[in-house]
């Protein structure tokens, strides 16, 4: 790339490093190079704001192209050196961090160790040279909260605290406050720790005396610093304005989508927010569509789970059922099967509430109740369009499964989902529903129950003695892992989550027990005997090959160990 904007030797082989090394496409370099031309200032802010690219590749690149030592995120955090001249606004506008100091030299981690105003500043306070280290920038910010503020107190953000309580000022003012640095800063950095985390979701909860956050990594919720209570009105509409939802309205509940730039990936988030009684609650899900796997083989289904499910997604026909609780990851397991059957030879619809994913290939139908735009509507609809393939989002009502079974039955895959607790209370629903008993036989073909355990981390797993009562039953199996901690898992012992489920086979005794409108028990009894392995006992099996602990299983499917 030639040098025609002004950049110093070292930033612009910075820049052709990230291209070269397809980590900067040629156009954000470019973009970056007018921005600084337009600017000045420093290029690697300029990267880092723009987030044009991930920042840990950033800062290995920086590292390397300076031949400097690389922090990661644990190495900055375990360190400080603490002076009370370093003002929290100072090193969080430089994005440095001192982490050793000897009586040659102080050692600061920057996310721009080229700005020279940064080294100045260090070697004027210190008066010693300063000898840096690169580290990604949410670090060094991460390290600054953890050492500079105060600790224990709900003001820890001392810049944050500083914001105005706006809870009885008018709408201008509310939006003047939300625009204010130290909130729009709380903001992004909350949404990309969360992110860099594999949060799922994010509350933002306001309580008596403190703004709660929490976020929900692998299922389960972990608490983040919390905000100054003063703040929670301007955080709220930060979030309200990025969703372009009314900031005025706050006695009702709203949605709305945000599309973020986070560390050089496109994340889609949902908001919702609702009124309580001492302010407005904020939810935001996280759809990060890159950190989801949407290949079957991936989501950890066993041997026998996977290639029964594949055969049943070759056929041209026939009624599919995913089924689990709220959370349980039928979504992700439905996308991954159209992901499957995604093709230029088949036209594949779905209707969704909401669609989560945009899948290129797939025309998907978002519902809008409030036009009238049901699943029951949708579909009918569709069927109009000549598909091969149909997903819906959810079955919810006795309209739309008798739409989907007829889909079925007339020559559609249909794919979709419903909440029950195992995949022989499925065919129940739809009794119950009042579904004909032979549609149901005719056209269900299969029903996968589900839910997701999380893995144990294998840095820090523990061995542990399998029970003698399972060691009978798996011949062989001694021993099994329960969960450690060490920071790469942030103390959990857990890391990433599978999928542990059973598979009921509509055929043979199954779908002859179907026309005697058996209830769930005889389904299943007769499931069990033609073969199928229940949920508990895929748990336990996962626990065995050393995937998850015998407490993660009880915990999801502790109401199916009978």
């Amino acid at each position: 790339m030639a040098n025609s904007t002004g950049l110093e030797t070292l930033e612009q082989r910075l820049l052709d490093t990230l291209v070269s090394s397809g980590a900067l496409t040629a156009e954000s370099a470019d973009r970056a190079s007018r921005a600084y031309a337009r600017t000045g200032g420093s290029l690697v802010d300029i990267l880092i704001r723009l987030g044009l690219c991930e920042e840990k590749i950033l800062a290995l690149t920086i590292a390397g192209t300076a031949e400097l030592r690389h922090l990661s995120a644990d190495e900055i955090l375990q360190s400080a050196v603490l002076d009370p001249r370093l003002s929290v606004p100072f090193l969080r506008e430089a994005r440095a961090f001192p982490f050793a100091d000897d009586p040659e030299r102080i050692m600061v981690a920057a996310a721009d160790p080229t700005n020279p105003h940064t080294a100045q500043a260090f070697e004027l306070l210190f008066s010693k040279p300063v000898r840096f280290a690169v580290g990604a920038a949410s670090a060094i910010d991460d390290a600054i909260l953890k050492h500079y503020a105060e600790q224990g107190a709900p003001d820890r953000d001392p810049e944050l605290a500083a914001a105005v309580d706006v809870t009885d000022l008018d709408i201008a003012r509310l939006r003047e406050s939300a625009g204010e640095a130290p909130i729009i800063r709380f903001v992004e950095r909350l949404i990309a720790r969360a992110v860099d985390a594999g949060a799922s979701d994010i509350h933002i909860e306001p309580w008596e005396r403190q703004l709660r956050v929490r976020s929900r990594v692998d299922g389960m919720l972990s608490e983040e610093d919390p905000a100054p209570l003063s703040s929670a009105a301007a955080i709220v509409s930060r979030i309200k304005i990025l969703a372009r939802l009314d900031i005025a309205e706050r006695r009702l509940p709203q949605d709305g989508s945000i599309k973020m730039n986070v560390r050089g990936r496109e994340i889609d988030l949902r908001v919702a927010t609702a009124p309580t009684i001492f302010g407005e609650s904020v939810t935001i899900r996280i759809l990060d569509q890159g950190a989801v796997r949407l290949n079957l083989g991936e989501l950890g289904f066993s041997g026998l789970i996977h290639s029964r499910l594949s055969k049943l997604l070759e056929r041209p026909n026939g009624l599919i059922l995913v089924t689990g609780p709220t959370g349980s990851g039928k979504s992700t397991t439905l996308y991954a099967a159209l992901d499957r059957l995604n093709d230029a030879k088949r036209k594949i619809i779905t209707v969704e509430d909401p669609v989560e994913f945009k899948i290129e290939g797939l025309n998907q139908i978002q519902v809008k109740p409030e036009i009238g735009l049901d699943f029951a509507r949708a579909l009918r609809s569709m069927l109009r369009h000549d598909p091969d393939v149909i997903m819906v989002g959810e079955i919810r009502d006795a309209e739309t499964a008798r739409i989907a079974t007829q889909a079925a039955l007339t020559g559609h895959l249909v794919l979709s989902t419903l909440h029950t607790n195992d995949a022989a209370s499925a065919v129940a629903r739809l009794l119950d529903m009042g579904v004909e008993d032979y549609l149901i036989a005719s056209t269900l073909t299969g029903v996968v129950a589900q839910r997701l355990v999380r893995m144990l981390c294998k840095s820090c797993r523990k061995p542990v003695e399998v029970p003698e009562a399972l060691q009978v039953r798996y011949a062989g199996a001694s021993q099994a892992y329960e969960a450690g901690g060490c920071p790469g898992c942030r103390g959990t012992g857990y890391r990433g989550r599978s999928v542990i489920a059973e598979m009921l086979a509509i055929e043979g005794p199954v779908r002859r027990s179907i026309f005697g409108r058996p209830d769930a028990a005889v389904i299943k009894t007769e499931a069990i005997a033609s073969g199928m392995q229940p949920l508990y006992e895929n748990g336990i099996e996962n626990v065995l090959s050393g995937v998850t602990s015998f407490e993660e299983v009880l915990r999801v499917a502790h109401d199916l160990t009978g």
